[in-house]
């Protein structure tokens, strides 16, 4: 994993653009690369034998996958949470989250509004001039 490319802001709907690069660890979203994704929504399933669990952001449904640590606490559907992760590109079933940091936000009842107010910011700051120099 390459930690100098930061991960960004998106959201599910996004991600359907994504392009694996000729590198395969990397990925492309309109000249953006990138190897992590950084998501926030409301989780709609359990985490099954394989812990795996499906995030809805509103936008779309991605598929997460926990190990380690993340296993040991309680994830329950209806928690909104925010999920740091690498972005595992798959070409025969839905993309994956293989999750870095996952934090339960349900406390918090404005982060969801806000949340989608910073990946707008995120764009129009960072990725929006580097989409447009890619064009």
């Amino acid at each position: 994993m390459d930690y100098s490319l930061a991960a960004v802001k998106v959201v599910c709907d996004q991600l359907k653009h994504a392009r694996q690069t000729l590198s395969q660890n990397a990925v492309t979203l309109g000249g953006i690369l990138f190897q992590r994704a950084w998501l926030q929504g409301i989780l709609i399933s359990s985490p099954d034998d394989d812990g795996k669990l499906l995030l809805d952001d509103g936008t779309g449904i991605i598929q997460l996958s926990l190990a380690g640590e993340f296993l040991l606490r309680q994830w329950n559907p209806g928690m909104y949470v925010m999920v740091v992760g690498g972005y595992i590109f798959r070409t025969d079933d839905s993309p994956m989250i293989k999750v870095h940091k996952i934090v339960d936000l349900s406390a918090f009842p404005d982060r969801e509004a806000m949340w989608y107010l910073e990946v707008i910011e995120a764009y129009k700051l960072f990725y929006q001039p580097l989409i447009e120099e890619f064009v």
